[in-house]
């Protein structure tokens, strides 16, 4: 492993001199920061893989910024100074998510001792990663890939739920992974034998969803020139997996309330009864109580298909998977392009941390599978990354729908690039900029100032 980027945070100088003497004589290399600020700005130009921060410092504490830096790479690991004694203090910052806490003033030799083991967690987990990719040799991976804690509740789920009937509605944004999660459900109950079917509403014209879940008769329409079996009697014993549920029209959603309610469906054609044993997995990324109160889905199959909930996050919430799922997309597709890409360098795997992935997971493989075609070594580098990455935060950034960047945040972004627009559109000119934005110059400049442009 490559040698440690530690970064130490204190608003004393005399207290960060003494520990940038100290620790600078050891395998570390070594960032300082006097704040909470200018640290996340070194943090977002820089891998750093260890924080020793104060507690108690203007603007921004100790607290808050173990916050804000989970939330960009939950990798980084973050020692913590506080006052001797202040056990409350202690309990919110390991509750946060910090490696362990040490009190002041400072025990340099306890400090050391720290560090050592937090080398030695970063140095098992690169060594369990190469395990892994071992052990991948012999075996092929086709479960979820996850080590998140709202994970672990999901998974917790599908075991819990896989020999039921139940009928299971599975929220989450596009590119979360929902039809993964249905054909775990599936495959770990006592269905698995029989036929699991998946069924894309989005991807269907009205005219032909009845048929394709129900199936026709000879003659039942203009086109219907043989008999057809729809997807309830293909999963007859087995799991139906609808995905894009919210799509499906009111004239539909009748039939699947019958199917799901009686176990009875009729083709398009004919006034005889199938009877059907199907277990309904649904899934969907929008707003179906809403659709409800729009009139546009019906409640009573709404609850039908709600039996068990799962709510899958997006990648964004869970970013402690994005190094697990980067090692099984390389994998994937080094088999794939007949390539020997063995790994991701700190820097773009730093890079990967801190976006935002608006297209989730789906997103992520997309870059992995470009990366490994472009790679040049047998590692992904930085040049491997597609340049659009930074462009695709500032789309999420000012997508009004996604509101994980917090209020403040999406409102800079916005404003950055209204008057990035202007001065573009005016050579730089910040006069004419001012007058494009029906602004004062000197406004302009107070904006641009603080917004570090």
């Amino acid at each position: 492993m490559e040698t440690p980027t530690l970064l130490i945070v204190d608003d004393e100088e005399a207290q960060l001199q003494s520990l940038k003497s100290f620790l600078g004589k050891r395998n570390f290399q070594i960032l300082s920061a006097s704040n909470g600020k200018e640290a996340l700005e070194l943090i977002s130009k820089n891998v750093i893989d260890i924080i020793i921060t104060d507690y108690r410092m203007p603007e921004m504490n100790g607290l808050s910024l173990l916050k804000k830096v989970k939330e960009i790479n939950p990798e980084i690991e973050i020692l913590v100074m506080t006052a001797f004694g202040n056990i409350e203090d202690a309990v919110n910052i390991m509750k946060a998510g910090a490696y362990d806490y040490i009190t002041k003033p400072v025990d340099l030799d306890e400090l050391e001792t720290l560090l050592k083991r937090i080398n030695e967690k970063r140095n098992l987990i690169y060594e369990n990663k190469q395990l892994k990719e071992q052990l991948r040799e012999k075996f092929q991976i086709k479960s979820i890939i996850s080590k998140s804690p709202k994970m672990e509740e999901i998974f917790s789920t599908i075991l819990r739920i896989s020999n039921s009937k139940a009928s299971v509605l599975i929220l989450g944004e596009s590119g979360t992974g929902k039809e993964l999660v249905a054909r775990s459900i599936h495959f770990a109950g006592n269905r698995s034998k029989k036929p699991f079917v998946t069924v894309n509403m989005a991807s269907l014209s009205e005219n032909l969803l009845e048929s394709e879940l129900f199936g026709h008769e000879k003659g039942a329409f203009t086109g219907a020139v043989n008999q057809r079996i729809g997807r309830f009697e293909e999963s007859d014993g087995g799991t139906i997996f609808i995905d894009e549920v919210g799509d499906i029209p009111l004239s539909v959603q009748v039939k699947l309330l019958r199917a799901i309610q009686f176990g009875e469906i009729t083709r398009l054609g004919s006034n005889k009864i199938k009877n059907v044993d199907v277990r309904i997995i649904a899934a969907t990324n929008k707003n179906l109580e809403e659709m409800i109160s729009k009139g546009e889905f019906r409640e009573d199959l709404y609850y039908r298909l709600n039996v068990v909930q799962i709510n899958l996050p997006p990648l964004r919430q869970r970013k402690e998977d994005i190094p697990l799922l980067i090692d099984h997309f390389i994998k994937k597709y080094s088999e794939l392009n007949g390539k020997n890409i063995t790994g991701i360098s700190r820097e773009a795997l730093d890079k990967l941390m801190k976006h935002d992935y608006p297209g989730n997971i789906r997103e992520l493989e997309n870059i992995i599978e470009r990366a490994v075609i472009f790679a040049r070594n047998e590692v992904i580098t930085l040049s491997d990354l597609p340049s659009h990455l930074e462009q695709i935060k500032i789309i999420s950034l000012l997508d009004p729908q996604n509101l994980s960047d917090g209020y403040e945040k999406k409102v800079k972004a916005f404003e950055r690039e209204i008057i990035k627009e202007a001065l573009s559109q005016t050579n730089g000119n910040k006069s004419a900029a001012a007058r494009l934005l029906k602004i004062s110059e000197r406004h302009l400049r107070s904006r641009l100032e603080r917004l570090g442009m």
